[in-house]
C-alpha cells in the first residue's frame, strides 16, 4: 500500500508561483509513474502532468505547457509540481497519483490507470 500526501497549495495572485509537493510512503516509489491531476468546482478531473520513474520522460497537458514543471526526487520519495505564471483558471484541487504500470503517454494522462491517490491540495489563483 502506498500513501501519498500533497502539500504546498494556497492562495496566490495571478502571475504568481507555487510549488506543490507529494510525499510517498513505501519502497517502490522509484518504480512508479507519477502524475498530477486537478479538479475545479463543477468540472471533471483533468490531467496536468506525468513523469516516468527516472524523470527522463515527461508529459504535460497543453494547457500548462511552459508554465508548470513536474519533477521527482526518488531519494526523497517526492514528486513536485512547480507552478509559474499562474492564471485564475488554474484554480482547482490538485491531486498526485501513482501508477504501478509502465510508461505510456496514452496511459499516463488517464486517471483510471493510477493505483494510488493523495487527498489533494487546494490552489486558488485570484485575478
Amino acid at each position: 500500500q502506498v500513501q501519498l500526501v500533497e502539500s504546498g497549495g494556497g492562495l496566490v495572485q495571478a502571475g504568481g508561483s507555487l510549488r506543490l509537493s507529494c510525499a510517498a510512503s513505501g519502497r517502490a516509489f522509484s518504480s512508479y509513474v507519477m502524475g498530477w491531476f486537478r479538479q475545479a468546482p463543477g468540472k471533471e478531473r483533468e490531467f496536468v502532468a506525468a513523469i516516468n520513474w527516472s524523470g527522463g520522460r515527461i508529459y504535460y497537458a497543453d494547457s500548462v505547457k511552459g508554465r508548470l514543471t513536474i519533477s521527482r526526487d526518488n531519494a526523497k520519495n517526492t514528486v513536485y509540481l512547480q507552478m509559474n505564471s499562474l492564471k485564475p483558471e488554474d484554480t482547482a484541487v490538485y491531486y498526485c497519483a501513482a501508477d504501478r504500470g509502465t510508461w505510456d503517454m496514452g496511459r499516463a494522462k488517464k486517471g483510471e490507470h493510477y493505483d494510488y491517490w493523495g487527498q489533494g491540495t487546494q490552489v486558488t489563483v485570484s485575478s
